[in-house]
């Protein structure tokens, strides 16, 4: 088992439960530090770890018309406001080599997008900075091909490495969670993460845009923790009918409290007798 130091946490297989959650795309400093500031007080409630997520840019829109963000620079400095302000570890995605070096500047956690996991500068460029580095396994990867995409990341003598599932395609704007998924990716020791709403997301189901089943995010969350993980991704919103990305797929702020509860309980059965395959 490896495990990861960012900031007070420690984060692996056999730890605590972390939970990394926030809104898709950062909408404003306010809005950020509202959702990062309730979800700590509510992790804190219940003895979860928490790592505050949003993007500045999302480069893999549906379509052209689709909202991206509000850019690299006024993005990171929500992020470094979070940071700073609320004490909380902080993660955000990239999308080229020179975005990793600027994101480093700032958060803990830099995240590589399922579309371009297998993209080796990319990954050599995240693992140089030292930061941790979230790898989210690709739409049409077998569980047993992260072993490489780590193995690159590793091989800058970087090993803060999470590897995260968001489920496979299955057909046309569907995706399935395959929990097998999930013992044979902690086989490499490296912490794994199981993402509840995207891997809800119905990609490109609405023409214009994905489509989603928010109901079911929940029901990924629980099946995934009861097999003892390092954590669980979540993305939010006060209002995600609202929300200018990923809406669909994202769980009301409110419902969090009850969800993490629940989760920690699973969490508390699952570490005390791991799933061993």
């Amino acid at each position: 088992m490896k495990d990861v130091s960012l900031r007070e946490l420690t984060i692996g297989n056999d730890r605590a439960l972390t939970v990394i959650a926030g809104p898709c795309q950062i909408e404003s400093a306010d809005h950020a530090q509202m959702i990062a500031g309730r979800m700590a007080e509510s992790c804190a409630a219940v003895g979860a770890q928490y790592v505050f997520k949003a993007s500045y840019d999302k480069a893999n829109r549906t379509s052209l018309s689709g909202r991206r963000g509000i850019g690299m620079e006024a993005g990171l400095k929500v992020l470094e406001g979070v940071r700073t302000a609320l004490g909380l570890p902080v993660l955000t995605d990239i999308h080229d080599a020179e975005q990793a070096r600027v994101a480093a500047t700032v958060v803990d956690v830099i995240q590589i997008p399922a579309f371009l996991c297998r993209q080796t500068d990319l990954l050599l460029a995240a693992g140089e900075t030292g930061c941790a580095v979230n790898v989210k396994k690709g739409q049409f990867l077998a569980p047993w091909d992260m072993a490489n995409v780590a193995a690159k990341v590793a091989s800058t003598g970087n090993e803060r490495i999470f590897l995260t599932e968001r489920g496979v395609s299955f057909g046309y704007n569907t995706l399935v969670a395959d929990m097998r998924s999930l013992p044979i990716m902690a086989k490499t020791g490296y912490p794994v993460i199981m993402d509840a709403t995207h891997s809800v997301q119905q990609p490109g189901g609405q023409g214009g845009s994905s489509g989603g089943q928010r109901e079911f995010a929940p029901a990924m969350a629980r099946a995934a923790v009861s097999l003892g993980i390092a954590g669980v991704f979540i993305e939010t919103h006060e209002d995600p009918d609202r929300a200018p990305s990923d809406g669909p797929n994202m769980v009301p702020l409110a419902e969090m409290p009850r969800l993490l509860e629940t989760l920690m309980a699973l969490d508390r059965i699952a570490k005390a007798d791991p799933v061993r395959v």
